[in-house]
């Protein structure tokens, strides 16, 4: 874990994407930061092991490795210290963990990640957390939630599967006037398309395996607080005994270099797509905040700086098993799960199932697609055998 001061806030987002993290002087001039393999840290006398000012003292809490990921977020994050874990939804609980206690009463938007949901239901319900749902378009009203002993909100914006785009800094606002700490998943932005500390949160998430790592072959999530949210977080990370291994985190850092070039295709071909999908007969609505036809645009316009290639598509007047059709007639769209990588995914998804505070009622069948690194034409292309086959 890292808790470094910002080093590259004067700079272009480009720029700090390259620098920040990096200390070749350190490291005999090598550009990056060595991939140290390691548990046991030697001392030269008890005097230095039991000093306290050792700057590693053993694997687990950190490596020049780790710290070089951690120091880079903790700047992009513009936070006060970053942990890494095994995977988003280990972020996700890790974070909530932090934020609540036997007796709390937490806030978990409606529209969260399915596993974050089944974390809360499953683990802090049973430990004494009481766990409430709320509207995802609640925005300022949200206060209208608050119980005496609720402790934290968790956001996620836009909304998994369905990309509702929430008024972050309304509830912010309303938490903060009440001293109750606001988490937000901020996978599909990230940093450098919402700024969530600039925005008030106190805790932001990534599930880094995504587009941090962008290649399709890491598990990690990431975590970072702000002042006030940094020493419960730090504490419970160590107590937890979470730990990523260094050729997992070499990896991230490789990922995070081209992360803004690479976010850049991901949002124009993802619009391309988008758009061409709007005219089509089949298509009911595309769930997509940058469009201007999504509910959400606003407020998207107003708090964010760019879109990843994720969105929801809602299929018109056609069956589950036509809409399963439309998927298994794809050929450069893999069916799997997660997104954030170079290739192009889609997901058949039914959000019905596990709402409380909402209902999804829309009539039409909802898929799930990334739009990846190919060219969009051929993605276009390919959608057009999925149509084919809908109707077939």
């Amino acid at each position: 874990m890292a808790n470094k001061e910002n080093c590259t806030k004067n700079y272009q987002t480009d720029t700090r994407l390259v620098i920040t993290g990096r200390h070749p002087e350190e490291n005999d001039g090598f550009v990056n930061p060595p991939v140290i393999h390691a548990s046991t840290v030697i001392f030269n006398s008890t005097e230095e092991l039991y000093s306290g000012k050792a700057k590693y003292f053993y694997g687990r809490r950190g490596t020049p490795t780790t710290n070089a990921l951690c120091e880079a977020l903790t700047d992009l994050e513009g936070a006060k210290g970053t942990v890494l874990t095994p995977s988003g939804l280990a972020a996700c609980s890790l974070a909530l963990l932090s934020a609540c206690k036997s007796g709390d009463h937490v806030l978990i938007t409606d529209s969260a990640y399915e596993p974050t949901r089944h974390f809360a239901d499953h683990v802090l319900i049973p430990m004494g957390v009481e766990v409430d749902y709320y509207d995802p378009l609640i925005g300022a009203n949200i206060a209208s939630l608050f119980k005496d002993n609720t402790s934290a909100v968790f956001t996620e914006a836009p909304g998994s599967q369905t990309f509702e785009t929430q008024d972050i800094p309304a509830i912010v606002a309303a938490a903060h006037q009440r001293d109750i700490l606001v988490l937000l998943d901020n996978t599909w932005a990230s940093p450098l398309y919402f700024d969530s500390m600039g925005h008030g949160v106190d805790m932001t998430i990534q599930a880094g395996t995504k587009y941090i790592v962008g290649h399709s072959d890491v598990m990690l999530g990431t975590i970072s607080a702000n002042e006030r949210a940094w020493p419960r977080l730090e504490e419970v990370h160590g107590a937890m005994g979470y730990h990523v291994g260094p050729d997992d985190v070499y990896l991230a850092l490789r990922g995070l270099r081209t992360m803004g070039v690479r976010l850049k295709q991901h949002q124009e071909s993802a619009l391309d797509v988008a758009k061409w999908l709007q005219t089509r007969p089949e298509v009911d609505r595309v769930l997509f905040p940058p469009l201007e036809s999504d509910p959400g645009h606003a407020i998207w316009k107003r708090d964010f700086k760019g879109a990843c290639g994720l969105f929801g598509v809602v299929l018109k007047d056609c069956s589950r098993k036509q809409a399963l059709a439309f998927i298994d007639a794809l050929e450069l769209f893999g069916l799997g799960f997660s997104w954030g990588g170079f290739e192009s995914l889609v997901t058949y998804v039914d959000p019905r199932g596990y709402r409380t505070a909402t209902t999804w009622d829309e009539p039409g069948q909802l898929i799930r697609l990334h739009i990846g690194l190919e060219d969009a034409a051929d993605l276009k292309a390919d959608l057009e055998k999925g149509f084919a086959a809908l109707k077939a």
